[in-house]
């Protein structure tokens, strides 16, 4: 890769991603985001972009008339993004939270970009239209999520066909532990709370309520073209371990680092090659790694997850849905904690039977369940 799109790039995610472009010395060609005018800016500045974008038009109109002084041009709306996405360069990272960022994808594969994926929800809700395309255009579509790029890295030299099992790690979040009856008044505050990781506020409150883990879950079986079944999902407190593979033989292959995601984003930028040098790990310095099983009970986010994609057809779009709305209320103090499981569960099951659905009807299903979970507060 020599020239690079990122899509989110205010998030998270996108600033990690142009440390590791920094360093790495990869061109940035086009910078699109939500409405962080003022962030935004500050990267179109350092980076030089061809043209940045952001979703939200006031802000857009903003950052137009900031970078005036640059020859840098500055789009807006759903059709902003999408131009930044198809602009030249050779990959994209696509790291627009939630079903937001799943046109933008397509429209990227659509244009013949490689695809370095970290919005996990472009699967979850799209994964077969999105898997079509990818063949039908030939690019490459390389995982950012720690957990993802650790099952390719750990399926990297493995022969075809040997793969047995998934064992998908999960942090257990702040939470782990807790009983219903623990968890009935905890505070937006505590749950923004994360043990290893510093990321967004909605995928912050995903790993709580282990929805993060139930999405993991679907995309895995649509990048690595297993069963739910063929998926182990064991707590991991320590955030070492990212995942691991079983294969034929009995033989598991895991990939350990720090909990930092520019390991992975990195890897994605630079394969097959690895990239400069990270924090080393020391396992001596950690001393144990522990592993257990998750309580669905509790969390019942998973079961429901597991459920949809089980289900298969809209049901992965109508509980992603309606967790991206239930998070919203919660966040917004207007739910509780454990009625975000809840809610996700009604969502799903409102998503509709139909076989060979199209981008509009995950759409249509996604405000549906949405619609579920608001009648239902």
């Amino acid at each position: 890769m020599k020239e690079l799109i990122i899509l989110g790039s205010t998030g998270s995610i996108g600033t990690q991603s142009l440390e590791v472009a920094r360093k790495q010395g990869i061109r940035v060609t086009g910078l699109a985001a939500g409405s962080n005018d003022k962030l935004l800016e500050k990267q179109a500045r350092e980076f030089k972009p061809l043209t940045v974008a952001l979703s939200d038009e006031a802000a857009a109109a903003r950052l137009k008339i900031a970078l005036a002084d640059t020859d840098i041009s500055v789009l807006s709306g759903k059709d902003g993004v999408n131009a930044v996405a198809t602009g030249r360069g050779d990959m994209v990272l696509c790291a627009i939270v939630g079903i937001a960022g799943l046109e933008s994808t397509l429209s990227a594969i659509d244009a013949k970009k490689d695809i370095a994926l970290a919005n996990k929800e472009t699967l979850v809700t799209g994964g077969e239209i999105v898997k079509r395309k990818i063949a039908e255009k030939n690019v490459r579509l390389l995982p950012v999520d720690s957990e993802h790029s650790a099952i390719f890295q750990s399926l990297q030299g493995a022969p075809k066909g040997s793969l047995n099992k998934i064992i998908l790690t999960a942090s257990g979040g702040p939470f782990f532990g807790k009983t219903r009856e623990e968890l009935k008044n905890v505070t937006v505050k505590e749950a923004l709370n994360h043990p290893n990781w510093t990321m967004g506020a909605k995928i912050t409150i995903d790993s709580a309520t282990l929805m993060n883990k139930g999405l993991e879950v679907i995309e895995a079986v649509h990048l690595f073209d297993v069963s739910p079944d063929d998926i182990e999902v064991l707590v991991h407190r320590q955030s070492i371990l990212h995942s691991a593979v079983e294969l034929s033989d009995g033989a598991v292959i895991a990939q350990l680092g720090t909990p930092d995601m520019k390991i992975p984003i990195q890897y994605a930028f630079t394969y097959p090659e690895r990239g400069l040098k990270f924090e080393n790990l020391s396992l001596s310095k950690i001393g144990s790694l522990t592993f257990q099983k998750p309580d669905i009970d509790t969390f019942k986010c998973l079961s429901t997850c597991i459920e949809a994609i089980k289900k298969g057809g809209l049901y992965p779009a109508a509980a992603n849905g309606a967790n991206e709305e239930a998070v919203k209320l919660f966040l917004d103090g207007k739910i509780k904690f454990l009625d975000i499981a809840d809610l996700v569960y009604e969502g799903m099951k409102a998503a509709p039977e139909i076989k060979d659905f199209t981008l509009n009807d995950i759409y249509d299903t996604d405000a549906l369940a949405r619609q579920r979970v608001k009648d239902l507060c």
